[in-house]
Order: structure tokens, then sequence, then C-alpha cells
């Protein structure tokens, strides 16, 4: 590695620097002040590719071009005032994971409208005009844009800086950043100053979009990649610090510059380190060790956390008998429906698929609510427990329920030691070290081809004879699932549960009667991983196969939403949930062309309808009466 091709290799890193912080600024300010994480964040920046892409194909030359740039900031800018308007305004009295399934809703109705007005393939856009050469630096060709771009970050960060310290409506956002109850008591208008931050937020966004498009072509996958790396440099800064985002931005960009730069190094025990491969997980080792060493992050404040759930009642509640009874009448219809049906009939995948969802629904639903502990990387135990089983099914020749044995146990390793470090978090922070953890063990999965089969996964692994057939097979995952529902229902009841709770409810408390919280969190950490796992071994065995997606991003965030459509706050919420969206989602993928915004309008239509989830609201509804 020579000295001019890391300096080049820096340069590049200033670069995408410049474009993060662009996406992250924007995040950052409007978390700061509405406190939303706003999922949608990565589809506004996918918008401002697009946008400038249809202005840059129609307008010419070098003011062309610049003013087309603009001009797409200034229309994501609208859309993020149009959303903030129609839809968000309405939810803010909602719990904040209400408010991130709704901009999760956004994201699916965006991403098909993209797909219906541009589609399906990559746009490429223009390079910029004036600037579509390279200059000699250290012997090395460095593109004129890379160098325009490095100047944009901090030429926005001063702008943000000024608009924040030297303007009325700068000192508002900072004092509804510190504390909004406050800065309502002196009657400020908030409804116009949410919106107004939603708006510059949303066009920050599209600006790093449209300055992005002569780098990158404007694509669909744009929007959760990018929503991922925002995520992780607003954390790493410090949620709600615009200089924070920045310096946070510099850091991850040049630790990935750095891995490109080192190439692959040949080590004296003859195997070979790929360091650019690690920059699939750069941003995320990152944001762990600083989350570890410095727990809100590097120039945040230790006081942002997610709100507690608006009642926790039902959860108090000692199970009834009626309803055990209920649950077993349910088990019963179920049991007989492999009778009902054909033997390869569709209906008992999906009664598999189901039955899978809601054991992973329950067990990240015993985290976060009785636990109270936000996780956005419960796929990681999920994806443990389903290799943990393939391998010994496969590698080892274990029969299969000798495997099924090691998925829980696999989903139990991961929860231990990941846990141990979460639990010394809360909040939004906690929720992104879960997630760090989870991409961790992804890029391990993904990379690691002689265990793990790399990106092709694991194939062949099948139920034995017994349970070959589809009835047979259904009638396990019915019985295990729904024996480990009931298991973590009686826990909750247990003696452990209710210390769970209330370490939950009031740390201060817990400990001053002699709780050991931390201890009680992590055992909960643990029960969880385990139970996720065992569902996990389920769905290997159901399906034969096994690839990194089983512990990507995707599944984590649809545990979620299964659990916040049902409910946080009752026993019941994640099976209805679970059950509820994988309804909808296979009846609308196969019979609607754009099936995502669809479900995305549906998932809105139901958090607007049942703002404390379906189940929580409809008990809310009768206690009322």
């Amino acid at each position: 590695m020579s000295l001019s091709g890391l300096f080049v290799q820096a340069l590049n890193g200033l670069a995408a620097a410049s474009t993060l912080f662009l996406l992250a600024s924007g995040l950052s300010l409007i978390f700061g002040v509405t406190r939303i994480v706003n999922f949608a964040h990565g589809s506004l920046y996918m918008l401002g590719a697009y946008v400038a892409w249809s202005l840059t194909d129609r307008l010419q030359g070098v003011f062309g071009f610049w003013f087309a740039i603009l001009a797409s900031a200034t229309a994501i800018g609208v859309v993020g005032m149009i959303v903030e308007l129609t839809i968000l305004r309405r939810i803010y009295r909602a719990p904040e994971l209400f408010q991130l399934l709704a901009t999760f809703a956004l994201t699916l109705v965006i991403k098909d409208a993209t797909l219906a007005l541009w589609g399906a393939e990559d746009l490429l856009g223009p390079r910029a005009p004036g600037l579509a050469g390279a200059i000699t630096i250290l012997g090395r060709r460095v593109p004129e844009y890379d160098l325009a771009l490095i100047a944009s970050g901090p030429i926005v960060l001063l702008a943000l800086q000024l608009l924040l310290t030297r303007t009325r409506w700068g000192v508002l956002v900072r004092a509804a950043t510190q504390d909004r109850e406050m800065v309502a008591a002196l009657g400020v208008n908030q409804a116009v100053l949410f919106t107004s931050v939603f708006a510059l937020g949303a066009a920050l966004a599209g600006l790093g979009g449209a300055l992005q498009l002569p780098r990158e072509p404007a694509g669909l996958s744009m929007d959760m990649t990018a929503i991922g790396d925002a995520f992780v440099v607003v954390v790493v800064g410090g949620m709600g610090s615009i200089p924070g985002a920045f310096v946070a931005a510099l850091l991850i960009a040049e630790v990935k510059a750095l891995c490109i730069a080192l190439g692959d190094w040949q080590t004296p025990l003859g195997f070979v380190i790929a360091f650019p491969k690690f920059t699939l997980v750069a941003e995320f080792a990152v944001m762990a060790i600083v989350l570890i060493l410095r727990p809100w992050g590097l120039m945040g404040r230790p006081d942002v956390a997610i709100r507690p759930q608006a009642s926790t009642s039902a959860l108090l509640e000692p199970p009834r008998r009626n309803y055990d009874f209920a649950y077993l009448a349910i088990g019963a219809v179920l049991l007989t429906i492999p009778f009902l049906v054909e033997a390869r009939s569709y209906t008992l995948v999906f009664g598999i698929d189901v039955f899978v969802a809601v054991l992973f629904a329950a067990s990240l639903h015993f985290l976060m609510g009785p636990g109270g502990m936000h996780s956005f990387g419960h796929a990681a135990y999920f994806g443990l427990g389903a290799y943990a089983a393939a391998l010994c099914a496969k590698a080892l020749d274990l029969p299969m329920w000798s495997a099924l044995l090691a998925a829980p146990i696999g989903g139990l390793a991961g929860a231990v030691v990941f846990g141990w470090f979460c639990v010394r978090l809360s909040g939004v922070y906690l929720a992104m070290l879960t997630l760090a953890f989870s991409q961790i063990v992804w890029s391990i999965v993904y990379q690691w081809d002689g265990l793990t089969g790399g990106s092709n996964g694991i194939v062949g692994v099948w139920p034995s004879s017994i349970f070959s057939s589809k009835a047979a097979y259904y009638s396990l995952t019915l019985i295990v699932c729904g024996a480990a529902a009931f298991l973590l229902r009686r826990i909750l009841f247990a003696p452990f549960g209710y210390a769970m709770r209330a370490a939950r409810d009031s740390v201060a408390r817990s400990a001053a009667i002699g709780l050991d919280v931390r201890r009680i969190q992590w055992i909960g950490f643990a029960i969880a991983g385990a139970f996720a796992g065992l569902a996990g071994g389920l769905f290997a065995f159901s399906k034969g196969s096994i690839s990194p997606e089983t512990l990507g991003v995707g599944r984590s965030i649809d545990g979620l939403v299964m659990v916040l459509l049902g409910g946080v706050e009752t026993l019941s919420g994640p099976i209805v949930g679970a059950s509820l969206f994988l309804f909808l989602q296979d009846q609308i993928a196969r019979h609607v062309e754009y099936w995502r915004a669809m479900l995305g309008l549906f998932i809105l239509a139901l958090v607007l309808a049942f703002p404390a989830g379906i189940v929580g609201t409809i008990r809310q509804w009768t206690l009322r009466r």
C-alpha cells in the first residue's frame, strides 16, 4: 500500500463522508425536535436521486445541473412537509415505536411509487458539467466532482450551525431539542415548528441523494442501505447532535476507506485477511465499539430514550382460566386443519410460517413489552438458531430432534454475549446496539463460506421421515410453538416476570428493594434469544434451506411490525400481529402488482385506527365501556 494510494482512498472517504453527513444531519435534526425515529428517511434520500435524474435529463449546462440538484432537494422537502401534515401530525401522541411503524409503512409506499414512476432498472445520472474531469494528486487521478463533494459537507455544516445559532427559528429548534414541553408552555406553535423541521430534514436527505447521482446510479435498493448508514452515523455522533453527525460521518467513511486501501493481507500463518470485505460491517463495528465505550454517542446526551408505552395494565393482570381454555380451543381447531385440506395444500405451508412467526414475535414481545428493551436486531438470534440446527443436521449428521435442541442453544449463546453489552444502554442506543451486533453476525455468516456456505447458505435441511409430510410437520410446529408461547406467558407471571417488569418501570426503585436490574434484564435477553432461536430451527426444517437473509435486517423489521401491529401492551398482541401481517403480506403479494404500497397503506390505516396496536386499542375501548 503506497502513500499516494492511501491518500486517494482518504479523499474518497471524505467524499463519502459528505454524503453521509447530508443524509444523517436531516435525520438527527428531525429526531432532536420531533423525537420521531424516521425510518422513511432513506426513502427520501432515494427519491432525491430519482428526481435529480429526471431533472438533469431535461436541464442542460452547468446552471441547469446545479439548479436541478437544488430543485430536487426542494421537491423532497415539500414531500416531507406533506408527509408530516397528513400522517405524522396525527400520531405525535402515540408511542414512538408506533411512529416508527408508520414511517416503515411509508417506505413501502414510496418504494412502489418509485417503481411505478421510474421502473426497476438502475438509472445512471450525467456527470456534473464543469467537474467531469480529474486532477492529479501525488501521481493519482482524483475526480473533480469528488473534491466538490468534499467541500459540500463543511458548507452545509456551517450553514446549519448559523441557522441554528443566529436565527430565532434556530433558537426555538434548539430549545425544543432540550425541552419540548417547556417550549409549548411558552406559547410557541409546535405544529409549525415540527413541520418546518421535518421539511428541512427531508430536503437535506434529498440533497444528499441528488449529489450522489453522478457517483452512483439511482436504484430501488438505495433506501434500505441509506437508512442503515444514517442510523449508524446519528447514533455514533449522538442523537440530535449535528456536529456529532459530522464527526461520526468522517470517522465511519474513513474507516471504510482504510479497509479498501489495506486490501488483502497475507498473514505469517498462511491465511489471507481480506480487509475490503470488512466494509460490509465496518460502520456497525464502529457503532458497537463507540456505544460500549460511550453509551450516548460521541457528542450525545444521556437523556434520549424511547418513551414507555401508554399503559402496561394488561401485562400486570395474571392470566385468567377462561383465556387458557380459549387458547386450548383455538389450538384444537388448528390441529384439525390437516384433516380438512389436501396433504400438499398451501394452507399447511402458510400455517407453518404463521406459527414460526408467532413464536418469533412472542420472543421479541417478551423483550420489548415486559422487559422494556427495544431490539432492532432480534433476527440475529433467529438466524443463529436456524444455522445451529442446519449445521447439526448437515455437518454433524445429527437426527432432527438433536438439531432442534441445538437451535435454542444457538440463540441463547448469542443473546448471552450480546445482551451483556446491550443491557448497559437504554432507549434508541440499546436498539441500535442490537442492530450492530445483528449486522456483525450477518457479515460473518455471509463471508464464512467454509462453514455457513456464504451467500449460498445451507441446503438440504429436511425433517426426519416421521415429519416429512406437510401435515405432520404442521402439527409438530403448532405443538412446539404453542407450548413455547405458553411457557413464555407463564414466565411473565412467575416471580422473575414481575421482577423484570419492575426493572422496566423503575430502575431506581427496583435497585432500592435489592433487585439486580442488569442481571434481570440480561436473563430476559437470554430467554428471548433462546425462544427466537427455537423459531429459527423450526424455520430451517420447514424450508429445507437457510441463507444469510434469515438473520438480515428485514426479518428484524418484520418482527417489530408484528409486535407493534398487535400491541406491545397485551399478551395476545404478537399472536394477532404476526398472523395478520403474514396474511396481509401473502394475500396482497399474490393479487396486487404493487403489493408493497398496498401493504404499507394497510399498515398506515391500522396505525391511525389502532394507535396502541389492534389488541391494545380494542382492550382500551372495552375498558372505557
